[in-house]
């Protein structure tokens, strides 16, 4: 089915309401002390206050959609038979959140099977709302007003400012991006590391950044910030230049598209020296 940015506002506008409100609850944990659970390893935590956000997201966007699935990071995974689906991130950053470092987001995004419609990064800390409709733009809204985003002009990899980041199994993996970030480090103006992939990419949509790079990165960290950094006129693809396929975890690289294939390049040389290194 073919929609039109304006078909989509109405669910926009719910996904901003939604991530505006689960972020009241996130704001409302920041400064007091948090239980902490860890998941899949020692560094992959989360907190009551994630499953909160999630449990309030997910009971605000079936009650007004239905007939939608919805996959989130805290267990929500219903499945629909139209192909609609809300894939969302209560709290994006979640180690930087239980640690009072202040870059964590409410990511949302809604998807008819592969293609993504609507995409909203919410920084509650720092008021910022990233968001986009297929077809209809990329913008940011924040207590100023609303303005349209737009990538980078940056062409050459010497005046780039990157950002990455690391996977949870970092200490027994050696698939762990360090081999990337050497062939990288050297060779651009700098790079981030700031524990949000969602921010990250929603950075490269505003031109904050020139281009982020990471491997395993879980779908609901990815599926709004692809759509913003995609109607903002950047690139987003996997690291070995293929198109985004939705799969539980996925490698990605998005830029403002003048220098992907310069970032692709030296991705495919880290991939060779892992794979002389039997490391792959």
């Amino acid at each position: 089915m073919e929609h039109t940015s304006q078909d989509l506002n109405p669910l926009l506008t719910l996904a901003i309401q939604t991530a505006h409100e689960a972020g009241e609850i996130l704001m409302d944990g920041y400064e007091k002390e948090k239980h902490i659970d860890r998941k899949t390893s020692a560094v992959d935590w989360v907190t009551e206050y994630d499953k909160a956000s999630e449990e309030l997201i997910v009971k605000t966007l079936l009650a007004a959609t239905p007939d939608y699935g919805i996959l989130g990071e805290e267990g929500s995974d219903i499945q629909s038979e139209n192909g609609y689906r809300w894939i969302i991130d209560p709290l994006d950053g979640t180690n930087n959140y239980a640690h009072r470092f202040p870059m964590f987001c409410v990511s949302i995004a809604l998807y008819h099977g592969e293609t993504p419609l609507v995409g909203v990064v919410y920084d509650p800390l720092h008021n910022e709302t990233f968001h986009a409709v297929k077809g209809g733009g990329a913008y940011l809204t924040t207590p100023k007003g609303t303005q349209p985003l737009h990538v980078s002009t940056a062409n050459d990899l010497n005046s780039s400012l990157l950002a990455t980041g690391f996977p949870y199994d970092r200490i027994t993996s050696p698939h762990n991006n360090l081999t990337e970030m050497s062939y990288f480090i050297d060779k651009v103006q700098g790079i981030r590391r700031a524990g949000s992939a969602a921010l990250d990419m929603a950075y490269v949509a505003a031109g904050r950044l020139d281009g982020f790079w990471e491997f395993k990165v879980y779908t609901w960290d990815m599926a709004a910030g692809r759509l913003v950094v995609e109607e903002a006129g950047g690139t987003f693809t996997h690291t070995n230049g293929q198109p985004i396929t939705l799969t539980r975890q996925l490698t990605l690289l998005a830029s403002n598209g003048q220098i992907h294939d310069q970032m692709l390049d030296l991705l495919r040389k880290a991939y060779a020296e892992r794979e002389a290194a039997g490391i792959v």
